[in-house]
């Protein structure tokens, strides 16, 4: 038996290597082929969560909110809020508390917030200046606060929490602009607005940023409603729409482009192939005329076009992996993990596609008739 397996394996070898020319091209068609496939594939794998990340650049995609008549949660709930999304990749948790506060006389909503929590969900915040430090008098007025008070970044303001109240002064460290509401703010620490407003602990909303897609945000939503009974979770939709329109949109060319790909590797191999039974016909009609029947040579060239596919498909699959990692660390600056499963499914679908664009062939090769082929007509 293992004779018989030797005597096909070596019969289907020398007759790619006798066609040196239209073997370096069909295995260069799969390789090219099982390269963008791989590449696409993985790139199609990676997108989501590729994309999910470049999304947090734009805020927070799920918002936290005292649940029934509540005005505040306790920021002791910030801990559950990660305990309850460990399963996901958690950008940032900006805890907010507001309140009406007078800056310079000045009615203006102030928001205290963990500045560095803040930097991670909303990246798109430009700040000429510095965010308040921890620990300091210091306030960040938004872009139209300031140009209503007449007040630039290092300028010393009065901030009061109303009548009663001591009258502190605090340094303007930035002032921030978002294209927003924002700017009509003002902000300062959390720990700063919790203490002059008497308010210890308290919170009236978390910004939630976390790397998740449509169905796995709806679900990250539910675990943090389970999981913490006093808040009410809400995405935000605007964000999340957006993003899963983008990814939807980004995924069907990615798919798109992939069959194209398909499709030419197939017409490729199929010209390349029919190439080649037409080179050999008096070969085939001599080994029917010797007692080959249809059997052996279908399985004859079926073997040559799998063989080929496997020693594409495993060139192919490692530059697709290389094409895929180029791509994700130029367009999302970040590095993609080889997938197994990835290059399995690329090796076996270069396989299948070969096999099917070597049917057209064999059945080209077993029409022959080797009376006809033998007589020189």
């Amino acid at each position: 038996m293992w004779t018989k397996y030797k005597m096909f394996f070596t019969m289907v070898f020398y007759s790619m290597l006798r066609r040196k020319t239209r073997l370096f091209i069909t295995l260069l068609a799969v390789a090219v082929g099982a390269t963008i496939i791989s590449g696409m594939v993985t790139v199609y794998h990676e997108v989501p969560a590729q994309m999910g990340r470049a999304f947090r650049a734009y805020g927070a995609n799920l918002l936290v909110l005292p649940s029934g008549e509540r005005t505040e949660v306790s920021d002791a709930r910030l801990a559950d809020i990660r305990k309850s999304l460990s399963d996901y990749e958690i950008v940032g948790v900006a805890p907010f508390l507001y309140d009406t506060m007078a800056v310079n006389k000045q009615s203006v909503i102030v928001g205290g917030t963990d500045f560095a929590e803040l930097s991670k969900v909303s990246p798109y915040w430009q700040i000429d200046g510095d965010y308040p430090r921890e620990g300091e008098k210091e306030i960040m007025l938004g872009a139209e606060f300031a140009q209503r008070l007449g007040v630039k970044k290092g300028a010393t303001v009065t901030v009061s929490a109303g009548e009663g109240k001591a009258v502190l002064n605090y340094t303007v460290s930035g002032i921030v602009r978002t294209g927003g509401k924002e700017e009509q703010l003002a902000y300062v620490s959390l720990a700063n607005l919790q203490r002059m407003t008497e308010r210890q602990g308290a919170l009236s909303l978390a910004q939630v940023s976390v790397v998740a897609d449509g169905g796995r945000l709806e679900e990250a939503v539910a675990k943090v409603a389970a999981g913490t009974a006093d808040v009410t979770p809400q995405l935000v939709k605007q964000i999340a729409h957006s993003e899963g329109t983008v990814l939807g949109k980004l995924q069907a060319l990615v798919l798109l482009v992939t069959i194209v790909v398909l499709v030419l590797t197939l017409i490729c191999v199929t010209t390349t192939m029919m190439a080649v039974v037409t080179e050999r016909r008096k070969e085939i009609g001599l080994k029917k005329a010797l007692g080959a029947d249809n059997r052996d040579i279908v399985l004859e060239f079926l073997g040559n076009g799998c063989l080929l596919g496997a020693f594409g498909g495993i060139v192919g699959t490692g530059l697709g992996y290389l094409f895929a990692q180029s791509v994700s660390l130029h367009v999302f600056g970040r590095g993609i993990e080889f997938s197994p499963v990835i290059a399995v499914f690329s090796l076996v679908l270069s396989v299948v596609v070969t096999g099917l664009a070597s049917l057209v062939p064999v059945r080209i090769a077993t029409s022959v008739d080797p009376a006809i082929v033998l007589r020189g007509e």
